[in-house]
C-alpha cells in the first residue's frame, strides 16, 4: 500500500509538474502572439523583452506587479489601436507618467502604455483665456516653462514636479505645495480627451456631452447617498472617486469627476488646462515652533493672509546644516507680491502674524531654492531614518480639516508608538495633508501583519478626525482595501458600479479602487533573497551589520529625481546617461529595477550573467552624480563596478577592460618610449589599429604621453630642497596615474603654489602608489584591492605622521575616499587613508589658511568635476577662487567623458551629449564673451577628462585650477 501512495505521489508530481509547462508554455504563445499584433497596429514601440517588463515592475511604492509587456504609443491613434487588440486578447491595461506613484497605481499587469517618450507636445497656448492643450506625457516643469513669458504658471506642482507627468496628475489629481492658492489638478483641469477600453473616444468637460451610456442614470439613481456620503471641509479629499462633482449643484462636472481616477476609467490622450497668473516676486516666511503639533496648529491662523502655500516639517526630517530659526518644528510660507518689495512686506506680514519661536524672511532667490530643495528632497530623504535604517511610504497621503491636523499628529504619533513604529511627518500643513515614512518591516512575515494592523487603525484614526485615506497620490493598492471604513460599503460599492460603466470588461488597471487588492498584497519586497549576497563591496550603510546588496538595491523608492532631462532644470549630475538618451533603463531607478529583478529572479533569470542589466549598465558612466544627489544615496558607480565584477568572474573581459582597466600598468611601461609611440599615434593607420585592439571609440584621439613623468620631474625639484618640514604645514602630494603620465604640468603647478604658501611637500616612497580607480570602474575589483593593499603598505609610514594627502585629480581623490575603504573594510589603513585625503583648494586652506593667493580678477567657465561635486564637495574651490578673484559659478553635469566611458568603442555619441548637456554651452558662453571684445573667462577643468573632453570636441585648453594660480605668482 506504502508502495502505492508513493508511486502515485509521483505520478501526481510529474502530472503536475506536465502542467505547469503546458501552461507556461501557453501563456508565453499568448504573449508572443499578443506582442506580434501589437507591432503590426501601432507605430510606437513595442517591447515585451525582460528589461522592458522589470522596468515597469514598481512605481515609488512599496508594490511590485509584473506587466506582460510594454507599448510606447505615439499618438492617440496608437492608443486606440493598442487598446483594442489588448480587449481582444482579454490583457488588461496601465497608463503610466513617470511612474513617481507611491500608492502602486503605476505598477505594470498586463500592459503597460508608457505615456512619457512620445504623447508629450504643449499643443497650444492661450495666454488670453489662460488655458493650455498638453498632452499627456508632458512634463509639468516644461508646461510651466512655456507659459512663463506669459506671466503664467500652471498651479499644481508636487514635489517631483520636474519629472512628473501631466497625465499622471490628472490621474492621481496630485497637488503639491501651492494648493493653498491654486488648488488641486482637478481644480485645473477644463478638459479631458479620453480612450476608454471599450474602444470609446470621450471629450469630457463641463456636463453631460461626452458621458459614457448609463453614468448619467446611474447618478441620478444615487442624488441623495452622493449629496450625504462624502465628508466636508477637506482641501485634499483625494480618495476614491470623485462622483460629487457630478451633482446638479456642483455643475456636472465630468472632467473633474475623472481625475484621480488612477487610470481605472480609460487613457488621457489630450487635456485643457486652467492656469494662474504667476507672482512676478516670492518670499518666504519660515517660522519655527516647539514641535510639529504646534506648527501644525497654526498653520491654519495664517490661511487668512492668503499665503501661496503653508508647508511643515519638523527637525527629524532635516539632516543637514541649513541655517532654519529656532524650534523643532518649522513652517515654510511663501508669500507673493508684483515687487520683491511687496512680496517681502506680506511675508513680514506673516511674521508678524504667527505665535511663532522665531522666524526669517527669505527673499533671496538661492535662499529660497535651498529652503525648498530640503522639502521636496523629503520623499527621498525620509526613507531613512536618522540611524540609517529602513522607511517606507506605506501610509503616506491622508489629510485632515486643516484646523483639526495638531490634534490629528498627536494621535498619530501615539499610534506609531503604541505599534512599535518610528516615521517623520512632514508636509502640506495649510492643507491638512500630511506626508510620512514609517519604519515598517516589509520583509518578515511578521512585520506585515503590523503594516496591516497599523493601515487600518490609523485608517480609524484619519475617519475620526474627519480626514481622507489620501490627500494627494491616490490610494493605489496601498489604501482602497481601506475605503469602507471612509465611505461605507454602499458608496463604495457604488464606485464599482461607476467603473463598470466606463469599463465594463474591467481592463484597465484592475485591483486599484474599485474591487481592490489586499494592501499586503504584491509587496515587492517577498521577492528578494532572504540570505545574503555575496559582494566584493562593503556596502556600510545598508543592512544592520553592512554587507547587504539587496539592501542598496533596496535604497531606490522610485522618487525618479534621475529622470529630470534638460539644463535647465538645476539638476546637477545626475543622472548624465538618462539626460542624453531620455530611456528610463538609463536612468539610475531604471538600474537600480533591473537590480532589483535580477536579485529576484523572475524575469531577469540568469543572475550576475544578466544581459538585461549588463546592458542597462553599459551607459553609466559611474560619475557617482547619484551617490549625491539621489535623495536615497543611491550608489550606481559601486552597483556598476560589483556586477561587472560577477558578470566576468572567469570570463574573457571586453578588450577595453584591459587596455584602459589597465590604465596604469601600460602607462608605466610606455613611459620610456613617450616620443615614440606619441608619433606613432599621429600616423592614423596604426593609431586605427591601436584603438581597434584596445577597444577605443574610432572618434577619439589618443591623448599624448608626457616626455617627462611628474614623479622624474619632482625627484630633481625636490633634489635640490633642504630644509625642516613645518609642523601643521605639511602635505602628501598624491602622484596620481593622469598627472604622473598624462599632464605634469598640473603637479609642476601645484608644487610651485605650494610652495608659494609655505607648505612642505612629500611624496610616497618606496614604488608607486595607485587608487585602483581604473580597475574599480571596470568592475575587476580582485584586482584592484591587490593594488590597493600594495598602495597601503608604501603609505603606511606616511600615515603615522598624520600627515594630509593632497590629490590633484578629483576621480583618484572620490576613489580613495569612497571605493578604498568600501573594498578593503577588513584594514583599518584603508579608512585612514580616506580620512586623510584633501583636494588642492583644502589643503591650500588646511595647511595655510593665511595665505593669499594672486589676485587675478578675471571671469571663469568649465565645470566642477563629477566626482568632487557627489563626493569631496567644492566648498573650499569655491572660497579660494573668490580670494583670488576668480569670479563665476563652473557648470554642473558630467563632461561626459568620465575616465574610460567616453573612449570606449560604441559610447562616443552618448559621451557628446553629456558633453552638450551643460557644460560645452557653459564654455561657448565664454567663447561669445571673447569674440565680443572682452578678456574670455578662464576655463577650468581640474579633471583629466574634463580637460581632454574640452580639448576634443571644442578644441577649449581647460586648466586646473592649480596652473591658472601658479601662473598667477
Amino acid at each position: 500500500m506504502a508502495e502505492q501512495a508513493e508511486q502515485r505521489k509521483t505520478t501526481e508530481a510529474a502530472a503536475a509538474t506536465e502542467a505547469a509547462a503546458a501552461t507556461k508554455a501557453a501563456t508565453a504563445a499568448a504573449s508572443t502572439a499578443l506582442a506580434r499584433e501589437l507591432k503590426a497596429a501601432v507605430r510606437g514601440e513595442v517591447d515585451f523583452g525582460a528589461a522592458a517588463r522589470a522596468l515597469m515592475t514598481m512605481d515609488a511604492s512599496n508594490y511590485r506587479r509584473v506587466p506582460v509587456g510594454v507599448v510606447t504609443p505615439r499618438d492617440a491613434a496608437d492608443v486606440a489601436a493598442a487598446l483594442e487588440v489588448c480587449r481582444r486578447h482579454g490583457v488588461p491595461v496601465v497608463p503610466r507618467g513617470a511612474g513617481t506613484s507611491i500608492a502602486g497605481q503605476a505598477t505594470g499587469v498586463g500592459v503597460v502604455f508608457d505615456l512619457t517618450r512620445h504623447l508629450r507636445s504643449i499643443v497650444s497656448v492661450d495666454p488670453g483665456a489662460r488655458t493650455a492643450v498638453v498632452q499627456p506625457g508632458v512634463v509639468m516643469d516644461d508646461l510651466r516653462d512655456a507659459v512663463r513669458p506669459y506671466g503664467l504658471t500652471f498651479g499644481p506642482d508636487p514635489s517631483t514636479h520636474n519629472r512628473c507627468t501631466i497625465g499622471g496628475m490628472i490621474g492621481n489629481n496630485s497637488c503639491g505645495s501651492h494648493s493653498v492658492a491654486w488648488g488641486t489638478t482637478a481644480d485645473n483641469v477644463r478638459g479631458l480627451s479620453v480612450t476608454t477600453y471599450g474602444g470609446d473616444t470621450l471629450r469630457l468637460g463641463q456636463g453631460w456631452d461626452g458621458a459614457p451610456a448609463g453614468l448619467r442614470a446611474l447618478v441620478d439613481s444615487h442624488l441623495a447617498l452622493l449629496r450625504t456620503g462624502f465628508p466636508q471641509g477637506l482641501p485634499r479629499r483625494i480618495s476614491g472617486y470623485a462622483l460629487d462633482a457630478l451633482l446638479p449643484e456642483a455643475g456636472v462636472d465630468l472632467a473633474r469627476a475623472f481625475c484621480g481616477s488612477e487610470g481605472t476609467l480609460g487613457v488621457v490622450t489630450e487635456a485643457s488646462v486652467r492656469l494662474v497668473e504667476a507672482p512676478a516676486a516670492r518670499a518666504l516666511a519660515v517660522l519655527g515652533y516647539p514641535d510639529e503639533s504646534a506648527a501644525a496648529e497654526a498653520a491654519s491662523g495664517l490661511l487668512p493672509y492668503g499665503p501661496l502655500t503653508v508647508e511643515g516639517m519638523a527637525e527629524d526630517l532635516v539632516r543637514s546644516g541649513h541655517d532654519l530659526p529656532r524650534g523643532g518644528a518649522w513652517l515654510f510660507v511663501e508669500t507673493g507680491g508684483a515687487t520683491p518689495a511687496e512680496a517681502r512686506a506680506a511675508a513680514s506680514a506673516m511674521l508678524r502674524a504667527a505665535d511663532a519661536l522665531d522666524g526669517t524672511v527669505v527673499d533671496d532667490p538661492a535662499g529660497q531654492r535651498a529652503l525648498w530643495r530640503v522639502r521636496e528632497d523629503a520623499s527621498g530623504t525620509a526613507t531613512r531614518m536618522p540611524d540609517g535604517s529602513e522607511a517606507w511610504p506605506g501610509w503616506e497621503d491622508c489629510a485632515v480639516p486643516p484646523a483639526r491636523l495638531g490634534a490629528y499628529l498627536r494621535d498619530f504619533r501615539a499610534l506609531l508608538a503604541e505599534h512599535g513604529l518610528r516615521g517623520t511627518p512632514y508636509g502640506h500643513f495649510g492643507d491638512g495633508c500630511i506626508h510620512v515614512r514609517i519604519d515598517f518591516d516589509l520583509l518578515s512575515e511578521d512585520g506585515v501583519r503590523r503594516f496591516r494592523r497599523f493601515s487600518e487603525d490609523v485608517a480609524g484614526l484619519v475617519v475620526a478626525h474627519g480626514g481622507s485615506l489620501s490627500g494627494e497620490h491616490g490610494d493605489g493598492l496601498a489604501r482602497a482595501e481601506l475605503l469602507p471604513k471612509m465611505y461605507g460599503a454602499e458608496l463604495v460599492g457604488l464606485f464599482g458600479r461607476f467603473k463598470d460603466v466606463w469599463d465594463p470588461a474591467g481592463g484597465m488597471n484592475p485591483g486599484v479602487l474599485a474591487r481592490p487588492a489586499r494592501l499586503d498584497a504584491d509587496l515587492r519586497f517577498a521577492v528578494l533573497p532572504r540570505e545574503p549576497v555575496d559582494v566584493a563591496f562593503s556596502y556600510p550603510h545598508d543592512g544592520p551589520q553592512g554587507g547587504d546588496f539587496a539592501g542598496a538595491v533596496r535604497r531606490c523608492v522610485g522618487v525618479a529625481k534621475c529622470r529630470v532631462a534638460g539644463p535647465s532644470t538645476g539638476a546637477g549630475v545626475m543622472c548624465p546617461s538618462f539626460r542624453a538618451t531620455g530611456e528610463e533603463q538609463h536612468s539610475t531607478r531604471g538600474r537600480a529595477r533591473l537590480l532589483h529583478e535580477m536579485l529576484a529572479g523572475e524575469i531577469v533569470t540568469d543572475g550576475w550573467r544578466s544581459t538585461e542589466v549588463r546592458d542597462a549598465l553599459d551607459l553609466c558612466l559611474s560619475c557617482k552624480g547619484c551617490r549625491s544627489d539621489c535623495p536615497v544615496g543611491v550608489d550606481m558607480a559601486t552597483y556598476k563596478a560589483e556586477f561587472l565584477h560577477h558578470h566576468y568572474a572567469g570570463r574573457l573581459r571586453p578588450a577595453e577592460h584591459y587596455a584602459m582597466g589597465w590604465l596604469p600598468l601600460w602607462l608605466r611601461a610606455a613611459a620610456p618610449f613617450a616620443r615614440v609611440l606619441n608619433a606613432a599615434a599621429r600616423v592614423r593607420p596604426l593609431a586605427a589599429v591601436a584603438k581597434r585592439l584596445g577597444g577605443i571609440a574610432p572618434e577619439r584621439a589618443i591623448p599624448r604621453l608626457a616626455p617627462e613623468t611628474f614623479g622624474r620631474w619632482l625627484r630633481r625639484h625636490m633634489a635640490a630642497r633642504t630644509g625642516v618640514f613645518p609642523q601643521g604645514r605639511t602635505a602628501v602630494l598624491w602622484p596620481d596615474t593622469f598627472t604622473e603620465h598624462l599632464s605634469p604640468s598640473v603637479g609642476q603647478a601645484a608644487v610651485r603654489v605650494m610652495e608659494a604658501a609655505g607648505i612642505g611637500i612629500v611624496s610616497p616612497q618606496g614604488g608607486r602608489v595607485c587608487c585602483g580607480l581604473t580597475y574599480v570602474s571596470t568592475g575587476q575589483l580582485d584586482r584592484a584591492r591587490t593594488v590597493m593593499r600594495r598602495t597601503l603598505d608604501r603609505m603606511e609610514p606616511l600615515l603615522d605622521l598624520g600627515l594630509p594627502v593632497v590629490v590633484l585629480e578629483p576621480s583618484c581623490a572620490a576613489a580613495l575616499t569612497t571605493d578604498l575603504p568600501e573594498l578593503l573594510a577588513d584594514d583599518p589603513r584603508a579608512a585612514r587613508l580616506a580620512a586623510s585625503v584633501r583636494t588642492f583648494a583644502q589643503a591650500l586652506e588646511e595647511c595655510a589658511p593665511d595665505w593669499q593667493p594672486p589676485r587675478l580678477d578675471r571671469a571663469v567657465a568649465g565645470q566642477t568635476h563629477c566626482h568632487q561635486h557627489a563626493v569631496l564637495g567644492d566648498e573650499a574651490d569655491r572660497r579660494l577662487r573668490e580670494r583670488a578673484g576668480l569670479t563665476g559659478d563652473l557648470s554642473g553635469g558630467c563632461c561626459g567623458l568620465a575616465g574610460n566611458f567616453g573612449f570606449e568603442r560604441g559610447h562616443y555619441e552618448v559621451s557628446v551629449a553629456c558633453a552638450e548637456d551643460q557644460l560645452l554651452p557653459s564654455v561657448r558662453a565664454a567663447e561669445a564673451a571673447e569674440a565680443e571684445g572682452s578678456q574670455g573667462p578662464e576655463v577650468l577643468a581640474d579633471g583629466f577628462s574634463c580637460r581632454t573632453q574640452l580639448d576634443q570636441l571644442g578644441g577649449y585648453r581647460a586648466r586646473h585650477l592649480a596652473e591658472v594660480l601658479a601662473e598667477g605668482l
